[in-house]
């Protein structure tokens, strides 16, 4: 019997959160080949027209990963059409000829179902092991945001190029192998502590822009043609608040989460945009109001919750002065274009800037 090899869809560095996953789990996992234009094209070439394009993205990860020898595939669901994502991409992969399994992890976020998926991963597995496979990789998830957050907001500034991102490739590098969850707090807490020794050229108040929109666009820094970094390259401190473990919490708490969303977007929004697009509201509203400077909204084209959001974005852009760059993703989306819109959003932020401090 061959072996069975896991694959997963790339989203930023959380792969390496994955990986973990699987191999505590028991199994052996196949990582996907690094996302490339190929990935984004054979993806497209097989996808429906008008689906938007992180399915897309994961389709051409499949296929690569199963090119590679994966036998099993697994894929998550949710919030907006996500939640049929595996089904149509087990059909399309069929249709292709392809043979493996498709372990669909389910938006329900019931215990029962998510024990009885991880043992379709790795059968025979004892739900303890699934419980400790869990932890490690999700506090593995916890400490690759923290280390992201404090770059994201500090990258633009350092006095070294490339500074920032020697730290980071030899944090990852360790990551990958920390085994035990003393081994990751402890490489966590000295990587931190090794970012803030850098020396920085940071004003005392720089321009912040919080970044909000869909989840697998704001977190697959391939697909959005690294927009942090590009707005961070200009002398933004950036922020952004969608992470996988906090969708995971609020998955967990979903009623009481979205209660929490409505509150923070009254009076723009009285019900929920679905997936994403409520989040955007609130975090546009509450951000303007504590003196950031602007705001990126980012999704996929055609993304209903989001485009919902659009309009309301809009109207609180105009009624506030507040500037928001809207950027819409597509296959075909040129990465010239997103910078030469960048440039300009990042020069109006700072002809801003200078006229609220001579006024």
């Amino acid at each position: 019997m061959s072996e069975r090899l896991v694959t997963f869809p790339h989203m930023g560095e959380y792969w390496i959160a994955f990986e973990t996953l699987v191999l505590e789990l028991g199994a052996t996992p196949l990582v996907p080949p690094r996302m490339t234009k190929h990935t984004l094209e054979v993806g497209a070439r097989h996808s429906p027209e008008f689906v938007c394009v992180p399915f897309k993205y994961n389709l051409g990860n499949f296929i690569e990963a199963l090119d590679a020898g994966a036998s099993v595939i697994g894929q998550a669901g949710g919030g907006c059409r996500f939640g049929y994502y595996a089904e149509v991409q087990e059909a399309i992969l069929r249709d292709l000829g392809y043979e493996f399994e498709m372990v669909n992890l389910t938006s329900s976020w019931s215990v029962g179902e998510f024990i009885a998926d991880f043992k379709r991963i790795a059968p025979g597995v004892s739900t303890l092991r699934i419980a400790r496979a869990f932890a490690i990789a999700y506090r593995k998830a916890k400490a690759l945001e923290a280390v992201d957050d404090r770059v994201r907001k500090n990258v633009g500034f350092e006095s070294e190029r490339g500074a920032h991102d020697r730290v980071v490739g030899r944090f990852h590098r360790e990551l990958r192998a920390a085994g035990a969850f003393r081994d990751v707090a402890r490489l966590e807490e000295r990587t931190l502590a090794e970012l803030a020794a850098l020396p920085l050229a940071k004003p005392e108040r720089p321009l912040r822009v919080g970044v909000v929109g869909e989840l697998y666009i704001l977190m697959e820094p391939f697909a959005n043609h690294s927009i942090e970094r590009r707005l961070a390259e200009h002398g933004v401190e950036v922020h952004r608040f969608v992470t996988l473990t906090k969708l995971i919490e609020h998955g967990i708490r979903h009623r009481p989460h979205v209660r929490a969303l409505l509150g923070e977007a009254d009076p723009w929004v009285k019900y929920h945009l679905g997936a994403d697009g409520t989040e955007s509201v609130a975090m546009t509203w509450k951000l303007m109001q504590e003196g950031f400077d602007g705001m990126a909204h980012l999704k996929p084209f055609g993304c209903m919750p989001e485009v919902s959001a659009m309009s309301v974005l809009q109207r609180i852009s105009r009624e506030h002065t507040f500037p928001v760059l809207f950027v819409s993703y597509d296959a075909q989306t040129a990465e010239t274009g997103i910078r030469t819109r960048i440039e300009a959003f990042a020069d109006m932020l700072v002809m801003r800037a200078r006229g609220r401090n001579s006024a």
